[in-house]
């Protein structure tokens, strides 16, 4: 699995965030919404500073975007990306096949 995070996506988490160097987002699956590949989970995210078990860790600006172990169900197959939107302001996210990102 890859994770990417652009530069303005990055901005982005660090504005809203207030994150700095050495500190984290993690990404994980939850129950009840719909993602392009899941029906009945969305994605979540928050503020976590201290990876326990990443199966995939992504440094970007310092800033460490990471997804844990115990939601690799969530991501298997798929590579994930992060990107920004100037329309919404916010986030967007890409689930591709593994190594088609």
């Amino acid at each position: 699995m890859q994770l990417t995070v652009t530069d303005r996506a990055s901005k982005w988490f660090q504005e809203e965030m207030g994150l700095s160097q050495g500190m984290g987002v993690r990404f994980f699956g939850k129950v009840y919404g719909k993602t392009p590949v899941h029906n009945g989970f969305s994605l979540g995210m928050f503020r976590d500073d201290h990876p326990i078990s990443p199966i995939v860790d992504t440094v970007k600006d310092g800033v460490h975007y990471f997804v844990d172990a115990q939601d690799e169900w969530f991501f298997k197959g798929f590579d994930f990306g992060v990107d920004y939107d100037e329309k919404s302001d916010g986030p967007t996210y890409q689930y591709t096949k593994n190594g088609e990102l």
